[in-house]
């Protein structure tokens, strides 16, 4: 919900941007002026397949007890198999959106139910932990690989502006709801079939959309790609997983060792490398040059430590109501619930709240609300009690969906029409970013407290309202025009 209104705004920007215009979202070849006839039936198949992206970003969240039992993983070995995912999305989404562009966005996205379908039919038979990791790494390319080039097949089969941002508007919203339905649905299918179940609901809805999308998404790319360069990439990623390496392994050593020192180190240094190259290239992986725009850093900032703490609010959540409180995983399913509805609702009460306070107001407050409700929870949460609890999820979702809102829109509003594209792609990793960065460091947190069933849980949430409260005092103090 938080990036509906943000997507909608962001259609209405672009409008006048002619085709293939080389930024990633432009529609390049595949359509005239006149909108395909079966146009919405595009939708329902794009919006399907969000769904499911969406679902499996936090699908696994209430099934962890169960598949631990099983599986006996490590805590880093944990915290790999549920951010895995989310890290991979946000490693691979400007790849994938660039190798769109070049050989059809239409082979892309089949390509990714293809591989979404497979690799959730892996997860579900994993015979082991390093199997079910590399199941969900894979699950990250797929869901990549759809998430990167659908904007554009909107753009394609809406070509009328008013039209493409009604289509946007209900395509974020299935992400949305994906990702908050998530732990409902592993609750309810774990607790009846057990945690395989988790990903093999998967496999028929993955089959169905690649038979029907292979005969309703029209084919387009761009006529002039941009140069995909695999120097970026590898650097990219493989600095990334270095730095994610080096944090999980400080929270599993309780201190740092050489090899913990070194990945980081290294990690560091690959992407240093990275950001140079970025500069010097005159086509970049990612235009790093849009974050000397102050509106702009500040407010990817708040969307990857908000949605951090959001996303990991989620999953520690649940694995502390269940592995402390005794509930069941549909139970724990249902206690989010007020959590994911109090984040809708301030997602859409964004926009009021904005023009009510002003931009910096509503967003350091917004902040601020969230980083409370985590401290109150850190300081009077008890597992065993759960109508207290409510209000404090009420309040920290209704803060977080403020906060992605009003920070996706500033990222949008904060460039040119004519580079919304390059803003895109920055603001969707930056919420994959935050969901596997979030879970890497409050997990490191908690194995380092004791894990769920000692102080593991208060550990993360004063350790993200920290976070919070200092992006808040950010927020309020830097002028950004």
């Amino acid at each position: 919900m938080a990036r509906i209104d943000t997507e909608c705004r962001t259609a209405k920007r672009v409008d006048g941007e002619g085709d293939g215009d080389g930024d990633g979202t432009g529609a390049g070849t595949g359509t005239g002026t006149q909108p395909p006839k079966n146009r919405w039936a595009v939708l329902a198949v794009l919006c399907v397949s969000l769904l499911l992206c969406g679902i499996d970003l936090t699908v696994l969240h209430v099934a962890v007890p169960s598949m631990s039992r099983e599986l006996h993983p490590g805590g880093t070995a944990l915290l790999w198999i549920v951010d895995a995912y989310a890290l991979t999305v946000a490693a691979l989404l400007v790849t994938c959106g660039t190798l769109g562009d070049r050989i059809g966005r239409k082979r892309m996205v089949l390509g990714g139910f293809a591989l979404f379908g497979t690799a959730s039919a892996a997860a579900a038979f994993a015979p082991s932990t390093g199997a079910l990791i590399a199941a969900r790494v894979a699950l990250g390319g797929g869901a990549a690989m759809i998430m990167a080039s659908t904007v554009a097949l909107i753009r394609v089969a809406f070509p009328d502006g008013r039209e493409r941002a009604v289509a946007l508007g209900i395509w974020t919203a299935a992400h949305s709801v994906g990702a908050a339905v998530g732990p409902l649905v592993g609750g309810a299918v774990t607790e009846r079939w057990g945690w395989s179940a988790a990903f093999l609901v998967n496999v028929p809805i993955a089959a169905a959309i690649l038979v029907i999308g292979a005969r309703v998404i029209p084919e387009s790319r761009n006529p002039a790609p941009r140069r995909w360069d695999v120097t970026s990439v590898v650097l990219s990623v493989a600095g990334l997983v270095a730095v994610v390496y080096a944090l999980k392994q400080a929270g599993a050593h309780l201190a740092p060792t050489p090899g913990t020192l070194l990945a980081a180190l290294v990690g560091v240094l690959l992407l240093h490398l990275f950001r140079r190259r970025q500069r010097r290239l005159a086509e970049p992986l990612l235009n790093l040059s849009l974050f000397a725009d102050r509106r702009f850093s500040l407010a990817t900032a708040c969307v990857v430590v908000c949605f951090g703490s959001y996303v990991a609010l989620l999953f520690f959540l649940t694995q502390w109501l269940q592995q402390v409180g005794g509930y069941p995983p549909l139970r724990a399913g249902l206690a989010l619930m007020p959590l994911a509805t109090a984040n809708a609702a301030g997602a859409i009460n964004a926009p009021w709240i904005d023009r009510r306070w002003g931009h910096r107001r509503a967003l350091a407050g917004a902040l601020a609300v969230f980083a409370a409700a985590l401290a109150a929870l850190a300081a009077f949460g008890d597992a065993g009690s759960y109508g207290p609890l409510v209000p404090l999820l009420l309040a920290a979702g209704y803060g977080a969906g403020i906060v992605m809102a009003l920070g996706a829109d500033a990222i949008m509003g904060a460039v040119r029409p004519e580079r919304s594209g390059e803003a895109a792609a920055i603001q969707e990793t930056a919420f994959e970013l935050g969901a596997g960065l979030g879970i890497a460091c409050l997990g490191t947190v908690q194995n380092a407290a004791g894990g769920a069933h000692g102080n593991g849980f208060t550990a993360v949430c004063a350790t993200a309202a920290a976070g919070l409260a200092v992006t808040a005092g950010l927020a309020a103090a830097v002028r950004t025009r």
